[in-house]
């Protein structure tokens, strides 16, 4: 069973209730092993590049990244404004062929009297992977696909195109802005633990607070407010970005008593598992008690 000296401080076991995290039971080298990147072959995440078409469909984040990417393929790119945002009609063209299951177009366009790419969320999210993977780049007044995005856009290499995005989106980009409670960064940089822990502890339907609890490390200074910030960072930066992954899955309960309140529950896709492979070892007493 892995410790960690938090797991000593009142607050935390406060913070935590009942519930044990699921990376205890790991053995000390797998622990420390996650927390490096899934960049060298004998790493602890391994990520699949070799989806299928049908795969990367399920996927919102990596197919909408490829009709990205084929736009910006032309000799010209995709026009930008003075600010380095797309220009409008561009955003209007992505906005007719894009679909996105967590943005609601309605309610944009009910709100917004013009769409430019900050008010198109997904495609402004999808941008900064895009740029993090070295896909697209800003050349001059236009957005271009580059020629290892060019290469991705071959049919033997688009299954690579997840891995990608995925590698980009927890190891490479600074996704803080995503968070309605920013806590300097937590808990993005401790995403290999966590995946780890979410490949066991979202196979049924739980909340973010479980979830996070279950999952991440906690740090000293948790629990200090009313509202459950530790919740809401790992909903932004964590669970958020894998239901755009199509690796998680979600669904709503009103809150009783409440007309706009909603609970939310998450479980991971077949698609969590086909990504991603562990290697790492559960402690003796751990692989016993799991």
């Amino acid at each position: 069973m892995v410790t960690h000296p938090v797991l000593e401080n009142k607050d935390v076991r406060d913070w935590l209730g009942d519930i044990m995290p699921v990376w205890t039971l790991l053995d000390e080298r797998s622990f420390f092993a996650l927390h490096h990147p899934p960049s060298r072959a004998d790493a602890a995440i391994q990520i699949a590049t070799n989806l299928t078409r049908d795969e990367i469909n399920i996927s919102p984040m990596s197919r909408n990244a490829l009709l990205l990417l084929q736009a910006g393929s032309i000799p010209l790119g995709l026009k930008l404004t003075a600010t380095g945002n797309l220009s409008r009609q561009v955003v209007a063209q992505m906005w007719d062929m894009m679909e996105w299951p967590r943005f609601d177009k309605a309610e944009t366009l009910r709100i917004c009297k013009v769409i430019n790419e900050p008010e198109f969320f997904p495609l402004y999210f999808l941008r900064h992977l895009i740029d993090s993977a070295g896909l697209m780049r800003k050349y001059k007044n236009c957005y271009r696909t580059t020629p290892l995005g060019k290469k991705i856009l071959e049919d033997q290499r688009q299954g690579s195109i997840q891995a990608l995005l995925f590698d980009a989106a927890f190891w490479i980009a600074d996704l803080q802005y995503l968070s309605r409670a920013p806590l300097s960064g937590w808990p993005q940089h401790q995403a290999g633990i966590i995946l780890w822990s979410l490949s066991l502890a979202a196979r049924d339907w739980s909340t973010p607070v479980r979830l996070v609890r279950k999952c991440a490390i906690p740090f000293e200074r948790i629990g200090e407010v009313t509202l459950d910030r530790e919740a809401y960072a790992m909903e932004d930066l964590i669970i958020k970005p894998l239901t755009d992954f199509g690796m998680l899955e979600v669904r709503e309960e009103q809150v009783a008593g409440s007309t706009y309140r909603r609970n939310r529950f998450y479980r991971k896709t077949a698609l969590f598992d086909r990504l991603l492979t562990f290697n790492v070892s559960l402690d003796e007493a751990g692989h016993t008690r799991h």
